[in-house]
């Protein structure tokens, strides 16, 4: 594509020739400016996710939280918010792989929260993740934050983020440590950083903004993922915006204080405020794609906006989360859908999107809702329920099919080790499930009555198909345990 200064000097060559070609000279200026914009913000627009650490369903503004969030409220006014939206997994590192595969996370060879020194789990080479698409299509991708996907300990050889599609990225294994006050875990392309002084949240945006400055193509479009700590424990923030919230905990209190825990989440819409900032100085809104949501749900239960459950559970508290995507000109703005979402369809609704080929040959768990955000069509169809499964949690599976939802417990013993251990997987491959209840999220969305005995017509129909989505997820996943 050629640049607006071409377009002129051509139009001035063409204009020299003959006082008649004038017009000419008109129409390849006016071609050269439409193209320019509708390539990049129409087929390549940039791509930002954000995405919070164990943030609930009822933490922010705009969800009806008591969070002060004006950035992430904007941010919702200018897209569609979902009413409904899930995480992967009530734990982070299985939601994390299925937001950059589209896929379950058990057949990327996840199963629960990654621990790099014992285990050898992690997001296997093989998946092709939303970031190697999108270089693939030309963009240059980032990943700053939180990574919780597998990285090498000094036992374990793992991938690293640009084995993954990333050509840059900065990140910590797990948690900001000690907190998210002046972390020391930050590795920036495969060598550790040291002590940063500052908090995490502002340290990430700080990171993405210099990697956005320093681009060597900056008219290539981008993908930038943003993975925040925040309010993941062990928790910290500003004094003065603590005190917004109540009082400022001491030592002994600190790390299981509210005002805290809602000081990391409004420090964290400051953050992304400088982030949103910087992007509209890079390109007009209308050229990024923004999504920003919640990894699962918190693990504080008044924060989850009455659902049943928290973090860890496959009740709606554990996996309820907000969802928002933002592209100006595209996806109308003000809009509350009350479809069921997730991050399983994020991948391959971007595709969707932009109009990129979704990877052949690989099984997709989500769908693509792009009709939803374009049209806001009330026609759209899922291909399969959302499904959840985390070996933990009790219950230890749920589907969303429609408006119901079907929960099961395992119909084995487990250790009660809250350490995940990769010689449990032959057991759960193979496991079955028992006590399964119904619930209508419509009707009942705190999920307080089971009526798997009034419609047990409808709980042999989900649970056939529950069996079905479970079986082709195991036939897929890793046995770490041989490997």
């Amino acid at each position: 594509m050629f640049s607006q200064n071409d377009a002129f000097a051509r139009a001035d060559k063409a204009g020299e020739c003959a006082h008649g070609h004038g017009m000419i000279r008109l129409l390849i200026v006016v071609t050269a400016l439409l193209s320019t914009l509708f390539c990049h913000s129409a087929d390549r627009p940039n791509v930002v996710i954000l995405l919070a650490d164990d943030l609930g369903y009822q933490d922010i503004g705009v969800y009806g939280g008591p969070v002060k969030t004006p950035n992430l409220d904007q941010l919702a006014a200018s897209g569609t918010r979902f009413s409904t939206f899930y995480s992967g997994c009530a734990v982070c590192s299985p939601s994390r792989a299925v937001l950059l595969t589209g896929r379950h996370h058990i057949r990327t060879g996840v199963y629960s929260w990654i621990f790099d020194e014992t285990q050898q789990s992690h997001l296997r080479e093989r998946e092709v993740t939303l970031a190697e698409i999108l270089h693939d299509a030309g963009y240059a991708t980032a990943h700053v934050g939180k990574w919780h996907l597998g990285l090498p300990s000094a036992e374990i050889d793992k991938p690293t983020p640009d084995q993954h599609g990333f050509d840059y990225w900065f990140a910590t294994g797990n948690n900001a440590e000690p907190s998210h006050e002046n972390p020391v875990n930050f590795v920036r392309n495969g060598e550790s950083v040291g002590e940063i002084e500052g908090y995490s949240c502002q340290i990430v945006v700080d990171e993405a903004i210099g990697w956005l400055d320093s681009r060597e193509d900056k008219e290539d479009p981008f993908f930038l993922n943003v993975w925040f700590h925040e309010p993941h424990a062990p928790i910290a923030a500003p004094a003065e915006i603590v005190e917004v919230y109540g009082e400022v905990p001491d030592k002994k209190g600190y790390r299981k204080s509210g005002a805290v825990y809602s000081g990391t989440i409004d420090n964290t819409d400051r953050a992304i405020g400088r982030l949103l900032a910087k992007l509209k100085e890079i390109a007009p809104a209308e050229d990024t794609l923004i999504i920003y949501a919640s990894d699962n749900g918190s693990y504080r239960e008044e924060r989850t906006g009455g659902l049943r459950g928290k973090k860890g559970m496959n009740w709606e508290g554990g996996i309820r989360v907000p969802g928002v995507f933002s592209w100006p000109g595209k996806i109308q703005p003000e809009v509350v859908s009350d479809e069921a979402a997730g991050l399983v369809d994020v991948l391959p609704s971007v595709c969707g999107l932009l109009g990129l080929e979704t990877p052949e040959g690989v099984h997709l768990d989500g769908s693509d809702i792009s009709p939803l955000l374009i049209n806001n069509e009330s026609e759209f169809t899922r291909h399969q329920p959302l499904f959840w499964h985390l070996q933990k949690a009790r219950p230890i599976v749920a589907m969303r099919a429609g408006d119901y939802s079907l929960v099961a417990d395992p119909d084995y013993e487990m250790s009660e080790s809250n350490m995940f251990d990769e010689s449990w997987i032959p057991a759960i491959k193979l496991g079955g499930y028992t006590n399964f209840q119904l619930f209508d999220l419509k009707a009942d969305p705190n999920q307080t009555t089971d009526l798997s005995e009034e419609k047990p017509e409808v709980v042999a129909e989900l649970k056939k198909q529950l069996l079905e989505i479970n079986a082709s997820i195991m036939a897929d996943g890793a046995d770490w345990h041989l490997e």
